[in-house]
């Protein structure tokens, strides 16, 4: 076989493998890059340097801004705002989440957008008497719109800008792809509301998203936290030195005193001293009296209300203790300090309140613990506690633009100036935006390593080989070759339609990067043997390499809204196919329009 046989054979096997579904996409990924390199169609360094492509670095940067605007609560502020505008039609409703979610989506790509929207959508769906399956496909396909506004909307845009770059017709400025991505924005919306009550389903979920919008209150009531609680430290002038025990103090001001803690964190169990620290509970103004007259200062003042219980530095967590904790058989009272500052508010046996203690823990009792955010999510690694709800995923739906999500929004504006502005590459911009994420705080390291997809940065830098290969080769002439005998030559509206096709074809079962990665040398190939610019071509295929419509395998956003919505299969297409329509008439009429051919 020649190589340019070879390299399609390649290609076939590995877009069989995406197919079957029965490996990683990233070790498809790889076995493709080892295949290419076995057979000799790449060196060594060719198959492993697609790891160091700048569009890899950008990508990734991506991921880390994208964990920023949403852990910071911008997402949950957003949707807020929205509503409070839309109000309850449904119409109204359907467009302000589309909307939403394409916004978004140009920000902090298709399936972040749709993750940070998910809990949020189901909810909105059963206030205004919807099913969830109503909305969340419109999000999802409104959101693969919003991949097209901007240059950093999607890993897609950014290939085939590079491409164009490498073709030397210059990238793709960076609001340039607003001018098909609006209309395209449009068109989906429109098509949601007038399509989408007739053909999608009306179901409801077997298993909803968590709410966890009104948590505040709900454990306001299960835990009984009417008064709250203060921590009130012994100064050395006041007159309950010596005085005790604990509980006997405070009775005549209308004061509960807890327990008494001293410097090191022990209980006192007989006279107060210098430095102790009086856990007290009752009404705010007899315990604020009760300080001044006994000569004591607030060291910390528990929650009195739900909207206490979380605000942008601290909040709640509710835990169980498991069997073989070494927490089992501790005694523990309200208001009592544990480890990284963390205050227990409350424990629960069986439901059942306990009280302010002193409370001996066992199996499976209930406590909650009121303390800083970061404190919360060392929660995760304590093997002590069973976290019931994750203090992240409670932050990012309880508090709409939390501390640091003012230092995440300039850095987002940032990172647009620079893309916009054409004078900083894009890889340089994305990790300068990553880095001052960093540095200001935004996101921890570890936080930043995390939000990074790997799979998608493995399956970029892997296939990467595999587009060289299908250039160098000769394999992309060739297709394309086949494409200009099957249209005809000098019929550059049909080449165009040819690789709409053969890229939306493909996306629907393969990965929308991978595939824009297969067709974009044939494009190239087919623009250099026909004399038509490359541009609107590969605006074309990343029109097409976006519209996973069809079915919800097609991109991990279509995935998500699965179980949530009680979709089956067969309902993508109904409404995704006059999406693709749509889509197919904006590749023909506005590309040439704006790229002429």
């Amino acid at each position: 076989m020649d190589d340019a046989t070879t390299a399609l054979v390649v290609l076939a096997v590995v877009v069989a493998l995406f197919i079957w579904n029965k490996l990683p996409v990233g070790t498809v990924a790889l076995l493709a890059a080892l295949g290419l390199w076995a057979t000799g169609l790449v060196t060594t360094e060719e198959a492993v340097g697609g790891f160091g492509e700048p569009v890899v670095v950008f990508i990734a940067t991506l991921f880390v801004v994208s964990e920023a605007i949403d852990s910071t609560g911008v997402t949950t502020w957003a949707g807020q705002k929205l509503l409070e505008r839309a109000g309850t039609g449904a119409t109204q409703v359907l467009v302000a989440v589309c909307l939403l979610s394409a916004v978004l989506t140009s920000l902090i790509t298709l399936n972040g957008a749709v993750a940070a929207l998910l809990p949020l959508v189901v909810l909105i769906s059963y206030r205004v008497g919807l099913s969830p399956s109503q909305l969340l496909m419109p999000v999802a396909f409104a959101g693969s719109a919003g991949g097209m506004l901007m240059l950093m909307s999607s890993p897609v845009n950014v290939i085939i800008s590079e491409a164009a770059k490498g073709a030397g017709e210059g990238p793709f400025p960076f609001f340039s792809f607003a001018l098909v991505g609006i209309p395209l924005l449009v068109g989906t919306v429109g098509l949601c509301v007038v399509l989408g009550p007739r053909l999608l389903p009306r179901r409801t979920p077997a298993h909803a998203a968590p709410d966890l919008g009104a948590l505040a209150e709900t454990l306001e009531g299960q835990y009984l936290i009417t008064d709250g609680f203060y921590r009130l430290r012994v100064r050395s002038r006041s007159d309950l030195i010596g005085q005790g025990p604990a509980h006997t103090l405070g009775k005549d001001s209308g004061v509960r005193v807890v327990a008494a803690e001293s410097r090191d964190g022990r209980s006192v169990v007989g006279a107060v001293s210098d430095d102790d620290t009086l856990v007290v509970t009752g009404p705010h103004q007899d315990i604020t009296q009760f300080a001044l007259d006994h000569g004591l200062a607030v060291s910390m003042v528990g929650s009195r209300d739900g909207q206490d219980l979380m605000n942008r530095e601290a909040g709640v967590a509710e835990v169980v203790v498991p069997p073989r904790s070494r927490l089992v058989g501790e005694t523990v009272h309200r208001g009592m300090k544990r480890e990284n500052a963390l205050i227990i508010l409350a424990v629960q046996r069986l439901g059942t309140d306990r009280g302010d203690g002193p409370i001996e823990l066992a199996e499976g009792d209930a406590i909650l613990l009121h303390g800083r955010w970061s404190a919360l999510d060392q929660l995760n690694r304590d093997r002590d506690v069973l976290l019931v709800d994750s203090p992240d995923l409670v932050r990012r739906q309880t508090v709409p633009w939390g501390a640091k999500a003012t230092r995440a929004v300039v850095v987002l504006a940032a990172l647009v100036a620079m893309l916009g502005s054409g004078q900083v590459p894009p890889a340089i911009a994305g990790m300068a935006a990553a880095v001052s994420l960093v540095l200001f705080r935004v996101v921890s390291v570890a936080q930043a390593y995390r939000s990074v997809s790997w799979q998608t940065v493995v399956l970029v830098g892997a296939l990467i080989p595999l587009s060289t290969a299908i250039q160098t080769s000769g394999a992309a002439d060739r297709v394309a070759s086949l494409l200009i005998d099957a249209v005809g030559s000098g019929r550059p509206i049909l080449l165009l339609a040819a690789l709409f096709v053969l890229t939306a074809v493909l996306g629907q079962v393969v990965s929308n990067t991978a595939t824009v990665l297969v067709v974009v040398p044939i494009a190239m190939a087919a623009a250099d043997a026909t004399g038509t610019s490359a541009k609107p071509l590969l605006m074309a295929v990343a029109i097409a390499g976006c519209a996973a419509l069809l079915t919800p395998i097609s991109t991990p956003g279509n995935m998500m809204i699965m179980s949530p919505g009680g979709y089956r299969f067969d309902d993508y297409w109904k409404l995704g196919l006059p999406v693709m329509i749509w889509w197919f008439l904006v590749a023909l009429v506005v590309v040439p329009l704006v790229w002429p051919l």
